[in-house]
């Protein structure tokens, strides 16, 4: 396997395939990862036989992800209204656990903690319903557009509230950060449902109103590319202007709806990759994101392509082997 030093590598792969947190780092470093982010999947009890490999350095944390270590809480899963609740107790516990999740990160020694910081609410999950009309119907159809358009109203007049409380408990963690001295910056991810926050135009907004605070972008690109497709915003267009805001990359593509494949080996090596290189290049903290169907074999293609083409942008001659 490549070595792959500058880029980190998701639990979220192999986490459901083993019962110890050892096995799961060594199957990662057996990929040529040195450096691996922590999901919000990952258990105390994981930890105990992770926690010896870091403190021992056969592993390094790039980041870990909130809510961090797991917790069996549906309010503060990966899709809830988290940063932004109405009840202030429960927006009060979702910044606890946030600044948990920077205890964690700083006693790791990563350098960030992706947040997925809320959602529009609805009575029912309406992104299941359009992303089954997409499929069924196509995003030009009738019935897509007639459930889109109802969603967008109900976003539209939601998100902003959403928005100042997000910033408002992002704030209050800043400032615990500031107040420990901590080292850490927090990375607010895109999302992969459509009425979850931040589009990437509310992402720049949080962050420009926090200016000066350890709060940062983390992209995601195939949640971008799923948004794209669905008609939320313009992922590619967008991204590069808020290029110098982003501290974390989770790397993968979208194939139709489905996301967390190996960029360039389930599409069929579509270029269309390749709009995010500089991207990818240009962020802190690079992380490959991927579900647990990828193989070894498919992880290390991917990578080969990727850097090769980044290689070549340079001019460095570089070629990458898709055999």
């Amino acid at each position: 396997m490549l070595h792959k030093e500058g880029y980190s590598f998701s639990t979220m792969w192999n986490l459901r395939k083993h019962t110890r947190g050892e096995d799961i780092i060594n199957e990662i470093l057996d990929l040529g990862f040195e450096q691996v982010e922590l999901n919000y999947n990952v258990t105390a009890e994981l930890l105990s036989t992770i926690e010896p490999m870091i403190e021992s350095g056969r592993v390094r944390i790039s980041s870990v992800h909130n809510v961090f270590p797991f917790i069996p809480d549906k309010n503060y899963d990966t899709d809830s209204v988290m940063l932004g609740f109405d009840d202030l107790e429960k927006r009060r516990r979702a910044v606890e656990l946030l600044t948990g999740s920077v205890d964690y990160a700083v006693r790791y020694g990563a350098k960030g903690v992706v947040v997925h910081p809320g959602e529009v609410p609805f009575d029912y999950n309406i992104d299941a319903e359009l992303k089954r009309l997409w499929r069924e119907h196509g995003r030009n159809s009738p019935e897509y557009a007639a459930l889109w358009d109802l969603m967008l109203e109900q976003r539209n007049a939601l998100a902003p509230i959403h928005v100042r409380r997000i910033q408002e408990s992002l704030e209050i963690v800043s400032e615990y950060i500031a107040k420990k001295g901590h080292d850490v910056k927090i990375g607010i991810e895109t999302r992969s449902r459509c009425n979850q926050i931040p589009t990437l135009q509310e992402a720049g907004q949080i962050i420009e109103g926090l200016q000066g605070a350890p709060v940062y972008l983390w992209y995601d690109i195939g949640h971008g590319m799923l948004m794209d497709r669905m008609g939320l915003y313009d992922n590619v267009k967008e991204i590069l202007e808020l290029k110098h805001k982003v501290l974390g990359i989770h790397i993968h593509e979208t194939v139709d709806l489905v996301d967390h494949w190996c960029p360039y080996i389930q599409s069929g090596g579509d270029d269309g990759f390749d709009a995010f290189l500089d991207v990818i290049e240009a962020a802190p903290i690079k992380v490959y994101e991927l579900r647990s169907p990828n193989t070894a074999e498919q992880i290390e293609q991917s990578f080969q392509i990727m850097t090769g083409k980044m290689a070549a942008r340079k001019g460095t001659g570089a070629q990458w082997n898709a055999g």
